[in-house]
C-alpha cells in the first residue's frame, strides 16, 4: 500500500514542507527512571530492578573514572608527561569502551542507564577533583582511589548477581569490569615506585 501524503487542511493541496524538520518537541517519558521494561531473557523484574541497580553505580563510578582520565591526560605535567599523557589517554579509550559495555546490559535488562553527567555527579561515590591542575602523584593516587572503588563493588555486585542467578551481570562484572580495572591499576601504580631516573642507588 503506497503511503499517503499530507496535505494542507486548508486547500486540499499537498504540502510542500514535508522535509522540514519538526524541532522543539516535547513529550512525555515512555519509561521512568527505576522502572523496568521486561524482557523475554529468563529472568524476574526483581532480579532485573536489583541489578540494574547496581550496574548503574558501577556505570556512574565508570563515567567518573573515565572523564578524570581525560582530565588529567590534559593537565599531567613534569618529566613524565609524554608517558602519560599516553596512558592516560588509552586508559580512557578503555573507559569509554566499559561504559558502553556496562549501559548495554543495563537496557538489555529492561532498565535505564544512567547518561546525563549532572546525574552521575550524584551517583558516583568517587572524590571529585579540583578543577585546576594537580601534581602527577595527586592525579595517580586519585586515579587509584578510583579503581579500587569500581574493583570493591564489582566484586560485590558480581556475588549478588551471582546469587540471584543473574549469569550475564556476574561475567561482565568480573571479565570486563575487574579486570580491565585491575590491569590499568597495575599499569598506573608502577609510576608511583620511587626509583632514579638516572644513576642507580
Amino acid at each position: 500500500m503506497a503511503a499517503s501524503k499530507s496535505k494542507d487542511k486548508k486547500t486540499d493541496a499537498p504540502r510542500t514542507d514535508e522535509s522540514r524538520p519538526i524541532t522543539g518537541q516535547r513529550g512525555r517519558e515512555i519509561q521512568k527512571w527505576g522502572t523496568i521494561a521486561r524482557l523475554p531473557i529468563g529472568l524476574s523484574e526483581k532480579v532485573c530492578t536489583a541489578s540494574v541497580k547496581n550496574l548503574n553505580q558501577t556505570l556512574a563510578d565508570t563515567m567518573t573514572l573515565r572523564d578524570l582520565y581525560k582530565k588529567h591526560h590534559w593537565q599531567v605535567a613534569g618529566h613524565t608527561f609524554y608517558s602519560l599523557h599516553l596512558l592516560f589517554d588509552k586508559h580512557y579509550e578503555e573507559q569509554a569502551e566499559l561504559v558502553d559495555t556496562i549501559a548495554e546490559r543495563i537496557q538489555l535488562l529492561g532498565g535505564l542507564a544512567v547518561a546525563m553527567a549532572a546525574d552521575v555527579a550524584e551517583m558516583t561515590k568517587i572524590e571529585r577533583p579540583p578543577k585546576g591542575r594537580e601534581e602527577v602523584p595527586v592525579q595517580i593516587s586519585r586515579i587509584l582511589e578510583a579503581h579500587e572503588r569500581i574493583i570493591t563493588d564489582a566484586r560485590k555486585f558480581a556475588g549478588d548477581a551471582d546469587d540471584m542467578g543473574d549469569d550475564g551481570t556476574n561475567d561482565l562484572l568480573i571479565s570486563q569490569v575487574t579486570r580491565q580495572n585491575e590491569l590499568q591499576v597495575w599499569f598506573v601504580s608502577e609510576h608511583l615506585v620511587d626509583q632514579p631516573l638516572v644513576r642507580a642507588d
